[in-house]
């Protein structure tokens, strides 16, 4: 397979326009790395730049160590799979999967073996006498990655192929393309707004937005060690609840206050939270990292009045608020919520993190918090 290397790109249009701004990253070969954000942020630009579908009007695109900048599509041997299939409808499953074989002038019996094994492989075989337009989203779904797959490119580039299926055909399809990735050992670059797909499928993750990229990392070290602010909300499904804090001192050492509450740090917290003394900050918690209790503690206690409920099943989301701001609390266990209750929350202050008011950065030494 291949590796790929981006340095220092960028994409800017007409009128100055910054879709990509200094982008550098690396995949590895037979790598599995994600790029997700928000709608607008240039993930796809950037796949479409190293698929050539779109100039790069600064930096280098690096495959295997070649310089690929000036190489049109067709040559770069790179398979893209895009969100509506791209499939012919004219044709059927079979020669959609066999026409980039067929233009690049490989023998017929070696196409009929390639069309085969990939079809078994993906479980269309029995489709490929069908036109494509007599297939469901799922099963075209499949043909558009067994193109991809027949050709045996150095890289797979996919353009958020799963957002035109439903919910449960996603969760399949999802682990299709990582099982497929095993099977492959290939190199994959996907892009896709969904934050679960990011963590579930990816070796690697690079979380964008507004064309920078703001951190890469395994999905855990993300989720765990988030950077900023941007990076902590975006990934983790509740997402990470947000609260404005002040650190004052008592008894020497760093207290969280505020008018709803006051909150001791974690004892691994406390040096990071010295210099902020006296300040406004940000403090974060995952709605599954606050504890519930049946009566208020005397320290480290959220009391907030429920809103809303929302139950799933295997768990309970409760939208809440305290004096001040909202809070979202996840339930693991069955219990008889009423909107208008108060129920008080202990949050497990060895998982919280902090970010400066102002440039919304974490303030935390992770090095420390890894080891």
């Amino acid at each position: 397979m291949a590796r790929v290397e981006l340095k220092s790109v960028y994409k800017t249009y007409e009128g100055g326009v910054k879709a990509v701004n200094d982008v550098n990253f690396v995949v590895e070969d037979k790598e599995f790395v994600v790029l997700v954000g928000p709608s607008g942020c240039g993930k796809s630009t950037t796949l479409r730049m190293i698929a050539g579908l779109e100039d790069i009007t600064k930096g280098e695109l690096y495959i295997d160590g070649e310089l690929i900048n000036h190489i049109p599509p067709k040559d770069r041997n790179i398979a893209m799979v895009f969100q509506n299939y791209a499939l012919y409808p004219h044709m059927t499953v079979y020669d959609n999967m066999a026409f980039g074989l067929q233009m690049r002038k490989v023998e017929k019996q070696e196409i009929y073996r390639r069309v085969q094994g990939v079809s078994k492989i993906l479980d269309v075989a029995q489709y490929l006498h069908r036109k494509s337009t007599a297939l469901s989203g799922g099963q075209r779904q499949r043909v558009a990655v067994g193109r991809s797959i027949v050709r045996s490119p150095k890289v797979f580039l996919f353009d958020e192929p799963l957002s035109n299926l439903d919910a449960k055909l996603r969760v399949q399809m999802r682990t299709e393309l990582s099982n497929l990735h095993i099977r492959l050992d290939a190199t994959m670059i996907y892009v896709t707004h969904d934050q679960v797909e990011a963590m579930t499928m990816a070796n690697k993750i690079i979380v964008m937005k507004d064309g920078v990229i703001q951190q890469i990392g395994p999905p855990l070290d993300l989720y765990d060690y988030p950077e900023n602010k941007f990076v902590a909300g975006f990934l983790g499904s509740p997402p990470m609840n947000f609260l404005d804090v002040t650190v004052i001192e008592k008894n020497g050492k760093p207290v969280l206050h505020n008018v709803s509450f006051e909150l001791i740090p974690s004892p691994e917290h406390v040096r990071d939270l010295q210099n902020y003394i006296g300040r406004e900050i940000i403090f974060g918690i995952r709605p599954e990292d606050l504890v519930f209790s049946k009566r208020p503690q005397l320290d480290n206690n959220i009391g907030a009045k429920i809103t809303l409920i929302e139950p799933l099943g295997a768990e309970t989301h409760l939208w809440l608020t305290t004096t001040t701001q909202p809070l979202l609390a996840k339930a693991t266990f069955r219990y008889d919520f009423r909107i208008g209750n108060t129920i008080n929350l202990a949050p497990n202050m060895s998982r919280a993190r902090y970010f400066n008011k102002e440039t919304e950065y974490s303030l935390l030494d992770y090095t420390d918090l890894k080891e």
